[in-house]
């Protein structure tokens, strides 16, 4: 499952309107068929990339239901728990995608959905942990 790149920039409202009617659209799939994966991937990337955090969280959970051992499924979840302010919930998903083999560490570094995440105080055990699974490798 790919990782959500959704650093915010300024939507130009024709660029809005065509995300709103993809996202009319997929919800639309998805009320069909709530187990269709790769739908919901894209409807919870269109929702993070419109603003409607709330509404990606809960597609990320609908996720994390359907493939509780998929690494960039905990992932993306961390990101939606850091964007809507639910930081200790965002830990636990990050630990949680770690623990599965998660390992694009510059990214996770560097990804703008876990700005406020990465000034939490329990972060460190996530840097901690990183800086443990790279010497792993190396």
């Amino acid at each position: 499952m790919p990782l959500k790149n959704c650093a915010r920039k300024k939507l130009s409202r024709e660029e809005a309107k065509d995300l709103d009617v993809k996202i009319g659209f997929m919800e639309g799939v998805v009320r069909r068929d709530p187990a269709f994966v790769e739908a919901l991937q894209i409807l919870g990337d269109d929702y993070t990339r419109r603003g409607k955090f709330v509404a990606g969280l809960k597609v990320d959970e609908q996720l994390s239901q359907l493939r509780p051992d998929d690494p960039s499924v905990q992932y993306n979840l961390a990101c939606s728990y850091s964007l809507t302010g639910n930081f200790n919930q965002a830990i636990a998903a990050l630990e949680q995608a770690l623990n599965l083999g998660f390992d694009d560490f510059k990214w996770l570094a560097r990804d703008p959905d876990l700005t406020g995440l990465r000034q939490h105080p329990l972060y460190k055990n996530i840097r901690a942990k990183v800086r443990k699974m790279k010497a792993r490798k190396a």
